[in-house]
């Protein structure tokens, strides 16, 4: 690998931004389709029934969990903060969890753009592997995530041990729909909330803020997946995947998936097009399974774990997700094996890298088109009736809500809002003016 980087020259990362970008480009239909769907669904679905049906980890309580996740959000930081906030309201901490993993397994976003990047088997097996982690998060978790490590936990989230900013993704303040806005579209009849423009922009709100706390993660995932491609030999990845040892190899690749997926510090969607990358180079079936289902172990959401719990149960809930994910892999595996599902061949090349008239390219501009209009409805909600109550920090972009937020500034007559003291400092220091209030 050091010889390998040391000849890299700017024709190879050009080629690999190249690469990188028609990954993108063969997955942007889907991933405009995934993300108006969530915002639609986060905007008019109810929730009241997630804060007050949670309270075991019973099966009838696991499967509500498990229904919960598929219709939130699928960002890997905005589940993981609901699923603190539903600990910190009295739901149980293992169907917490379960909600946690299904919000970031079986959503229709993921499901599209596996089958456009790496086909159905792969949608196939992250729908049929979900619930097995479920199943297998309930046991194991059962024993291990329980008694006074899970108590100290709750009541550490009751004194505080989780402060918010930015780093904490408050979904719905970024989204700018206040709670008073949120019940009252969820209490409306679908009729008017689907021929609402105001009801329209508020899910247009939870689509651009999905994206906002995504961006990063799915830049970064095309970079990387199209580094990986072109610049990572064969032979290496023959080294890192060992094959022709049965179950061994099975078993092998499958706990390397999740130490990748922690080490790249991509997740949510983001981690699909690595995945499609792993699979060109020779990881097995089970290892890029296990890989896809390990979003919830990168090493920024381990931090956010030790935030939200203390040390001690975040480690434990590692450890837990660790063995579950490498175990769902190979029980996939496993079972596609006994089906002739697993697909027999691996594409020579993730994706086209020049622009070709095709399917491809007409959703494209269909579904671009769509997001124009979801950009209009998102920047005019205030003229629409949306976000009712919330503003926009002019330095960072985030929807506060005006009666609660941390800072304010009036300038020339117009008020300001702030997510933090930080924001305000910032935009007053680039203004050059003293603040009338």
């Amino acid at each position: 690998m050091n010889h390998l980087m040391g000849f890299v020259t700017l024709a190879d990362i050009g080629r690999s931004l190249r690469e990188g970008f028609f990954m993108f480009w063969e997955t942007l239909w889907a991933l405009i389709l995934g993300f108006t769907l969530s915002g639609a669904v986060q905007a008019f679905v109810s929730r009241e029934s997630m804060q007050r049906a949670l309270g075991t980890h019973r099966p009838k309580v696991v499967v509500r969990a498990s229904g919960f996740g598929m219709v939130s959000s699928s960002c890997s930081y905005a589940a993981t903060a609901m699923a603190k906030s539903l600990f910190a309201k009295g739901a149980d901490f293992l169907s917490s969890m379960v909600f946690m993993f299904a919000s970031t397994n079986l959503v229709v976003e993921l499901g599209i753009v596996l089958a456009v990047l790496m086909g159905w088997q792969f949608t196939l097996a992250e729908f049929v592997g979900g619930p097995i982690m479920i199943v297998l998060l309930v046991l194991l978790g059962g024993v291990v995530l329980r008694g006074p490590l899970v108590d100290a936990a709750r009541r550490r989230l009751a004194g505080g041990g989780s402060s918010g900013g930015h780093g904490d993704h408050d979904h719905s303040a970024m989204a700018g729909v206040g709670p008073e806005r949120q019940a009252e579209l969820e209490h409306e009849a679908w009729g008017t909330k689907l021929r609402s423009p105001a009801a329209w922009s508020d899910a247009a709100n939870y689509t651009f803020a999905d994206i906002t706390m995504l961006r990063k993660e799915l830049v970064i995932g095309y970079a990387v997946a199209g580094f990986l491609s072109v610049l990572v030999p064969m032979s290496w990845w023959n080294t890192l995947f060992v094959s022709g040892h049965g179950f061994w190899t099975t078993l092998e690749n499958a706990m390397i998936g999740p130490v990748i997926a922690f080490l790249s510090f991509v997740c949510s969607i983001g981690n699909v097009p690595m995945a499609a990358a792993l699979w060109h180079g020779g990881i097995s079936f089970g290892g890029v399974i296990s890989f896809l289902f390990a979003d919830l172990i990168t090493f920024p959401l381990v931090i956010i774990y030790r935030k939200y719990y203390g040390w001690a149960l975040a480690l434990r809930l590692v450890g837990v997700f660790y063995v579950v994910m490498v175990a769902a892999g190979l029980m996939v595996e496993g079972l596609f094996s006994l089906l002739g599902l697993v697909p027999t061949e691996r594409p020579e090349t993730i994706a086209a890298t020049h622009f070709q008239w095709n399917y491809t390219t007409w959703l494209n501009i269909v579904f671009l088109a769509l997001f124009a209009v979801l950009y209009w409805l998102h920047r005019h909600r205030d003229r629409l009736g949306g976000g009712h109550g919330y503003a926009t920090d002019p330095v960072c972009g985030m929807r506060v809500e005006s009666a609660q937020a941390p800072a304010h500034a009036t300038l020339e007559g117009v008020e300001h809002w702030f997510c933090s003291d930080r924001c305000r400092e910032h935009f007053l220091a680039e203004s050059h003016r003293p603040p009338a209030g």
